[in-house]
Protein backbone atom coordinates (compact mmCIF):
# COMPACT_ATOMS: atom_id res chain seq x y z
CA UNK A 1 0.00 0.00 0.00
CA UNK A 2 1.70 3.46 -0.85
CA UNK A 3 1.72 5.81 1.86
CA UNK A 4 -0.17 8.10 0.57
CA UNK A 5 -3.12 5.76 1.10
CA UNK A 6 -1.80 5.50 4.72
CA UNK A 7 -2.81 8.69 5.01
CA UNK A 8 -6.32 8.54 4.10
CA UNK A 9 -8.91 9.69 6.98
CA UNK A 10 -10.83 6.76 7.71
CA UNK A 11 -9.16 4.04 5.15
CA UNK A 12 -9.86 1.65 7.90
CA UNK A 13 -14.12 2.23 7.64
CA UNK A 14 -13.70 2.36 3.99
CA UNK A 15 -11.52 -0.79 3.43
CA UNK A 16 -14.24 -2.76 5.52
CA UNK A 17 -17.00 -1.73 3.79
CA UNK A 18 -14.96 -3.01 0.40
CA UNK A 19 -14.64 -6.26 1.69
CA UNK A 20 -18.12 -6.26 2.61
CA UNK A 21 -19.81 -5.17 -0.81
CA UNK A 22 -17.02 -7.49 -2.16
CA UNK A 23 -18.43 -10.65 -1.19
CA UNK A 24 -22.25 -9.49 -2.72
CA UNK A 25 -20.20 -8.31 -5.84
CA UNK A 26 -18.23 -11.62 -6.06
CA UNK A 27 -21.10 -13.73 -6.06
CA UNK A 28 -23.17 -11.19 -8.65
CA UNK A 29 -19.71 -11.78 -10.91
CA UNK A 30 -19.83 -15.79 -10.74
CA UNK A 31 -23.76 -16.07 -11.35
CA UNK A 32 -23.59 -14.01 -14.84
CA UNK A 33 -19.91 -16.06 -15.76
CA UNK A 34 -21.98 -18.92 -15.34
CA UNK A 35 -25.19 -17.58 -16.82
CA UNK A 36 -23.32 -16.36 -19.61
CA UNK A 37 -21.27 -20.26 -19.99
CA UNK A 38 -25.25 -21.63 -20.05
CA UNK A 39 -26.55 -19.02 -22.44
CA UNK A 40 -28.23 -20.56 -25.87
CA UNK A 41 -27.86 -16.73 -27.57
CA UNK A 42 -25.07 -14.51 -28.21
CA UNK A 43 -27.31 -11.56 -26.46
CA UNK A 44 -28.00 -13.44 -23.44
CA UNK A 45 -24.18 -14.56 -22.95
CA UNK A 46 -23.19 -10.87 -24.27
CA UNK A 47 -25.97 -9.00 -21.66
CA UNK A 48 -24.53 -11.19 -18.87
CA UNK A 49 -20.47 -11.00 -19.83
CA UNK A 50 -21.27 -7.07 -19.65
CA UNK A 51 -23.02 -7.43 -16.33
CA UNK A 52 -20.08 -9.06 -14.92
CA UNK A 53 -17.63 -6.60 -16.63
CA UNK A 54 -19.68 -3.66 -15.18
CA UNK A 55 -18.65 -5.00 -11.66
CA UNK A 56 -15.31 -6.05 -12.44
CA UNK A 57 -14.98 -2.34 -13.53
CA UNK A 58 -16.10 -1.06 -10.13
CA UNK A 59 -13.65 -3.64 -8.47
CA UNK A 60 -10.80 -2.52 -10.51
CA UNK A 61 -11.32 1.64 -9.90
CA UNK A 62 -11.36 1.33 -5.97
CA UNK A 63 -9.54 -2.10 -5.62
CA UNK A 64 -5.90 -0.57 -5.49
CA UNK A 65 -7.01 2.67 -3.59
CA UNK A 66 -7.98 1.07 -0.48
CA UNK A 67 -4.84 -1.56 -0.25
CA UNK A 68 -5.58 -4.61 -2.86
CA UNK A 69 -4.03 -3.42 -5.09
CA UNK A 70 -3.62 -7.00 -6.75
CA UNK A 71 -7.17 -7.83 -6.63
CA UNK A 72 -7.41 -5.25 -8.72
CA UNK A 73 -5.34 -5.99 -11.10
CA UNK A 74 -7.24 -9.37 -11.60
CA UNK A 75 -10.52 -7.28 -11.98
CA UNK A 76 -8.82 -5.45 -14.56
CA UNK A 77 -7.45 -8.88 -16.71
CA UNK A 78 -11.05 -10.90 -16.35
CA UNK A 79 -12.65 -6.99 -17.73
CA UNK A 80 -9.69 -7.00 -20.73
CA UNK A 81 -10.75 -10.81 -21.64
CA UNK A 82 -14.48 -9.63 -21.79
CA UNK A 83 -14.19 -6.33 -23.66
CA UNK A 84 -12.00 -8.20 -26.11
CA UNK A 85 -14.74 -10.93 -26.63
CA UNK A 86 -17.54 -8.05 -26.65
CA UNK A 87 -15.34 -5.59 -29.18
CA UNK A 88 -14.10 -9.25 -31.54
CA UNK A 89 -14.78 -11.07 -34.03
CA UNK A 90 -17.00 -13.87 -32.23
CA UNK A 91 -19.24 -11.38 -30.08
CA UNK A 92 -21.83 -12.84 -32.54
CA UNK A 93 -21.90 -16.28 -31.75
CA UNK A 94 -23.49 -18.02 -29.13
CA UNK A 95 -20.59 -18.80 -27.16
CA UNK A 96 -18.57 -17.94 -24.21
CA UNK A 97 -15.27 -18.49 -23.90
CA UNK A 98 -13.17 -20.88 -21.59
CA UNK A 99 -10.82 -17.93 -20.91
CA UNK A 100 -13.31 -15.70 -19.42
CA UNK A 101 -14.43 -18.07 -16.84
CA UNK A 102 -10.82 -19.10 -16.38
CA UNK A 103 -9.87 -15.30 -15.71
CA UNK A 104 -13.53 -14.92 -13.62
CA UNK A 105 -12.25 -18.28 -11.58
CA UNK A 106 -9.39 -16.97 -10.82
CA UNK A 107 -10.95 -13.48 -9.49
CA UNK A 108 -13.16 -15.32 -7.44
CA UNK A 109 -10.12 -17.07 -5.53
CA UNK A 110 -8.48 -14.18 -4.89
CA UNK A 111 -11.81 -12.47 -3.21
CA UNK A 112 -11.58 -16.02 -1.38
CA UNK A 113 -8.48 -15.29 0.00
CA UNK A 114 -8.78 -11.67 1.02
CA UNK A 115 -12.13 -13.36 3.31
CA UNK A 116 -9.77 -15.43 4.99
Amino acid sequence: MSSVALQIPGLDRIRLRFLDLLEHRKVNIARHALAAWDGETAEEINANLEAARSILHQIAGTAGTVGYEALGITAQHCEAQIIAHIEGPYADLAVCPGEIIWFIDTFVEACDGLAE
